[in-house]
């Protein structure tokens, strides 16, 4: 019995998305022994680089679960193509439209007509509806990833959000950018013609990342995905904030889990700052160690040029120095497995180094 996790490469630009296909089961057996799954999609392009991934290496064209953590395009297009291309058991995508007036009121003849609507949500919640519609017409029972939801196989579970922190975070959809993010805007309009970049040295011992950062409503509603078999465990955190992230960890805790013993995990937001902090990575990926140890792994989606926003250095280091060395992507699929048939040609990924320099 075993699993394999497979992040593929999304985006070739600035833009990062998740694209993850898994599978857990006697990888070795019938297609009947083994359960795949599809957390996320990316883009287009990457809906397509998914089924040729699952039916060249998982050697099926059969979906048992295909999850949306949250309604943002880099994660959300690709599953289109899966649903439209894959026999596929059950769609796990939450539906805003339907826990509020307010959202539902948006939409006419599938378009979201309402313009105080940012062009980036307006764009990704007609996704999701489309990809409600395909469900719809394929037969495709669709389920809406809240605590305490589990797969056919009962190997993923639903950590967070409840329906209630859900439902309290869709006020916020209507959000303008960030203030944080507002803030870059101005200062790099300011520092522009002197290109000024200021950092600060870390090490081990060495931590200037803080408690502070804040991400958006949408972020913090996205699903955190546990897979446990075989008395191993990981995390799918997609792009979750420090709140969710808390809320996820109390269950968790609740439910007789550590956290902390988790062989796997994933970087959430794409490395972001806004999304973590030691506070919420001494919990959910434990203590610094203040020596070089690797105690899990984890894995960060980040497309090739996404430096040096995804993956921020002060969050890789953060995870390394708490035994969890980050692979990046990069333009390239990075593969975590066990007990899983070894693939030809395939070496084992490098993690990023410890930074011993970090943009301010």
């Amino acid at each position: 019995m075993g699993f394999e996790i497979d992040f593929l490469p999304v985006g070739d630009g600035e833009k990062s998305g998740d694209a993850i296909a898994l599978r857990y089961g006697n990888l070795t057996g019938p297609r009947d022994e083994f359960f795949v799954a599809v957390v996320d999609g990316g883009f287009k392009d990457s809906g397509d680089k998914l089924v040729e991934h699952i039916r060249q290496y998982y050697g099926t064209s059969k979906v048992d679960t295909a999850i949306s953590s949250h309604p943002d395009n880099d994660h959300l297009s690709g599953l289109e193509v899966v649903l439209e291309n894959m026999e596929v058991g059950a769609l796990w995508m939450h539906q805003p439209w339907k826990h509020t007036d307010d959202i539902a009121c948006m939409f006419k003849d599938g378009r979201v007509t309402d313009n105080s609507v940012k062009e980036s949500l307006r764009e990704s919640l007609e996704t999701a509806c489309s990809i409600e519609k395909l469900a719809t017409k394929k037969g495709i029972r669709i389920y809406e990833p809240f605590t305490g939801l589990t797969d056919i196989g009962g190997g993923l579970v639903v950590v967070g959000p409840t329906q209630e922190y859900y439902e309290s975070l869709i006020p916020g959809f209507r959000g303008t950018p960030e203030p944080k993010e507002a803030l870059g805007i101005v200062e790099k309009f300011f520092v522009k013609a002197e290109e000024v970049i200021r950092k600060v040295l870390e090490s081990l011992d060495v931590e200037t990342l803080k408690d502070d950062g804040e991400t958006s409503a949408e972020n913090n509603t996205c699903a955190i995905i546990l897979l446990r078999h075989d008395s191993k465990y990981a995390l799918f955190t997609a792009d979750a904030g420090t709140p969710a992230l808390t809320m996820a960890c109390d269950i968790l805790e609740q439910s007789g889990y550590d956290p902390k013993r988790f062989a796997f995990i994933q970087v959430p937001h794409h490395g972001s700052q806004r999304n973590v902090g030691p506070a919420i990575l001494n919990r959910l990926v434990g203590e610094k160690l203040g020596e070089a140890k690797k105690t899990k792994t984890a894995f960060v989606s980040v497309s090739k040029g996404g430096d040096p926003k995804h993956p921020n250095k002060k969050v890789t280091n953060a995870f390394t120095r708490r035994g969890a060395p980050v692979h990046a992507t990069k333009g390239m699929t990075k593969r975590h497995h066990h007990n899983a048939p070894s693939r030809e040609g395939w070496v084992a990924s490098e993690p990023l180094p410890l930074y011993t320099e970090v943009e301010e």
